[in-house]
């Protein structure tokens, strides 16, 4: 068992999957994280800040892809979900390329950067982590806990 965190503007009991005008790094899903600054991070952008909590049990039947490290593997998954390509995945877990990120990843897509300057920029960066649960099979491994305002 392991709290996670998901900042918003509202109180979500019942997470949902919702897909999204614009592609995320790991796919449509659920987002959240197990570090709780950057959930506050999350909800700054909201007038009304608020943190949800929940308890997620790890399911050994689902199918997770867990990037432990930024490597090429997590850069390439990033680029195919960014450009709206599908996985099979229940569950993906790993650093998230946060907007800065993604910028250096669109530089080098557009060949303005190297993929060498790329993990040169990208070492730089703090920490993240995100998991994204994007089936309604992964939302069953999360129970609400309850919110905390911030």
């Amino acid at each position: 068992m392991q709290i996670i965190y998901y900042g918003s503007y509202c109180k979500i009991e019942n997470p949902k999957i919702t897909a999204n005008k614009y592609n995320k790094d790991f796919g449509v899903g659920f987002y959240c994280t197990i570090l709780k600054e950057q959930a506050v991070k999350w909800a700054g952008k909201y007038p009304t800040k608020i943190i949800n909590l929940y308890e997620y049990h790890e399911n050994k039947n689902l199918k997770i892809k867990e990037f432990t490290v930024m490597t090429e593997e997590w850069l390439d998954f990033i680029i195919d979900c960014r450009r709206g390509k599908k996985h099979d995945y229940d569950i993906v877990i790993g650093a998230m390329a946060d907007d800065q990120i993604y910028n250096y990843i669109n530089s080098l897509l557009d060949g303005i950067i190297t993929r060498e300057a790329f993990w040169e920029l990208a070492k730089f960066r703090h920490p993240t982590h995100q998991i994204a649960f994007c089936t309604e099979e992964a939302l069953k491994t999360i129970k609400f806990l309850g919110i905390e305002k911030v």
